[in-house]
C-alpha cells in the first residue's frame, strides 16, 4: 500500500474533491494548512488576501491505494481539466501497516 499526498491552494479544493469522487475512490481525506515561505513574495498566483495575511491557505489531500492505482490516479490528475500546473505539489510514501481502530 502507498499514500498519495497532494497540496494545492484552497481555491481548488472543490474541483479536486469532485474529481476524486469521479475516480470512485474508497476514501480520501482533506486537511487545511497554511503555507509560509520566503518564495511567496514572488508567486504570481497569490491573491491580495494571501499577501496581506502573510501565508497561503492550502489544502492537503491524502489517499491510500495500491501502487498500480497510485500511478493511474497521478496520470488522471495530470491529464485532468483542472489547472494544477504550477499550483500544487505531491508525494507518494510507503505504508507498512494500516487498518481501523
Amino acid at each position: 500500500m502507498k499514500k498519495f499526498s497532494m497540496v494545492v491552494h484552497t481555491s481548488l479544493q472543490q474541483e479536486l474533491a469532485d474529481f476524486l469522487r469521479s475516480m470512485h475512490l474508497d476514501s480520501f481525506m482533506f486537511s487545511h494548512i497554511e503555507e509560509h515561505s520566503t518564495q511567496l513574495e514572488h508567486d504570481a498566483f497569490l491573491s491580495v488576501r494571501d499577501k496581506v495575511v502573510g501565508y497561503v491557505p492550502k489544502v492537503r489531500v491524502d489517499v491510500i491505494l495500491d501502487s498500480a492505482s497510485i500511478a493511474t490516479l497521478l496520470q488522471e490528475i495530470r491529464s485532468s481539466a483542472i489547472s494544477f500546473k504550477g499550483q500544487g505539489i505531491y508525494w507518494v510514501t510507503d505504508i507498512d501497516e494500516s487498518g481501523e481502530l
